[in-house]
């Protein structure tokens, strides 16, 4: 939706490949839709027959450029914010049958694209090192964020919303925002929370935790998640495998600190005072660096060290500049090959 968005602000409807679209959505007036259906397919077998379909597809809407924000074959930017075989290795899984077939439609996406955009110095080290692509085909651009919705608020503003959240004065609130507990990381912050004097409180926002607790509260499913995020003291992540994690990224332009895994690919997007760094999977570190991160947040007025907006990033999230970034890519395919560009796609999946 941001690219929808982005491109019609420079006077472009794409056409734009999905599953499903919802016509309710404002974007949907921006696009020229393509539906292709998968739901009456198992779903291991979507994405492949997703891929196949929009070969054809693309052909027949004459589309000179696909950017692939998931993973098709066709595209000529093939856009990277996760891989299935770096998945696998941080979790520790030995590949099936299915996980094969992921990863195999994986790398032809990579081999077949022109470009491949990272979405991190994570993702660029993964194409390189698992998927065999060479630099000169890779460029590192990190995702865009609404800065329209992500932007901090005043003292008065944020004490609203801790009352509107029951968070008292003297807690010092973690949001965890999350609909894949164990993947990111949520077992280990629990121990950590539980066995710790500090008074540090796990809100959890998203999908709903085995158990909640004095220190573990459950916030529910939060439309209006900046406002989480503008409540809460820190924003924590103990991922396992964590491309990106934009959560973190929107957390500190609401000017909300991330405590972070060193692991987890946002790590060097983020400005050095807006960010708390702990060792992937080591509790005692966590709880050294929640010691620090309390501490700070008990010192002077409250969250002052926090503006939050672009000066909180080590890069420009504005979604024109990063709608500009892929719009260069393009041109320079279309310069490769002495024509003029007509038409550009993205193909997305909604569920993405």
């Amino acid at each position: 939706m941001d690219l929808a968005r982005g491109l019609a602000a420079r006077g472009i409807e794409p056409d734009f490949f999905a599953r499903r679209f919802d016509t309710g959505l404002p974007e949907f007036a921006l696009v020229e839709p393509h539906r292709i259906g998968v739901s009456w397919l198992p779903g291991k077998l979507r994405d492949h027959w997703f891929s196949w379909r929009l070969r054809s597809a693309k052909r027949a809407a004459g589309v000179d450029v696909l950017i692939g924000c998931n993973r098709v074959d066709s595209s000529e930017i093939a856009v990277c914010g996760g891989t299935h075989r770096g998945f696998l290795r941080a979790m520790g899984r030995e590949p099936t049958r299915a996980d094969h077939w992921q990863i195999s439609l994986e790398a032809r996406q990579y081999a077949n694209a022109e470009i491949v955009v990272a979405h991190s110095e994570l993702m660029r080290d993964e194409l390189r090192s698992l998927y065999g692509l060479p630099d000169d085909k890779i460029r590192l651009v990190y995702p865009p964020v609404d800065a329209a919705r992500f932007h901090a608020v005043d003292m008065d503003a944020r004490r609203t919303l801790r009352r509107r959240f029951g968070f008292a004065d003297d807690e010092v609130v973690l949001l965890f925002a999350s609909s894949s507990h164990a993947r990111k990381g949520l077992p280990l912050i629990e121990t950590v929370v539980r066995h710790t004097p500090l008074p540090v409180v796990i809100a959890v926002a998203g999908r709903p935790p085995e158990r909640t607790s004095e220190r573990i509260r459950y916030l529910g499913y939060l439309e209006d998640l900046e406002d989480g995020y503008r409540a809460a003291d820190f924003t924590i992540l103990a991922s396992k495998y964590e491309p990106f994690g934009l959560v973190a990224i929107e957390s500190a332009m609401c000017g909300t600190p991330a405590i972070v895994a060193g692991n987890i690919g946002c790590c060097d997007a983020i400005a050095p005072e807006q960010r708390f760094v702990f060792a992937p999977d080591d509790a005692a570190d966590l709880h050294a660096v929640l010691e620090r991160a309390t501490r700070v947040a008990r010192t002077g007025p409250q969250r002052a060290w926090t503006a939050g907006g672009r000066a909180a990033l080590a890069y420009d999230p504005d979604v024109a500049a990063h709608v500009d970034a892929l719009l260069g890519l393009a041109w320079q395919i279309e310069a490769r090959r002495r024509q003029p560009a007509t038409r550009t796609a993205a193909a997305h999946r909604p569920s993405a």
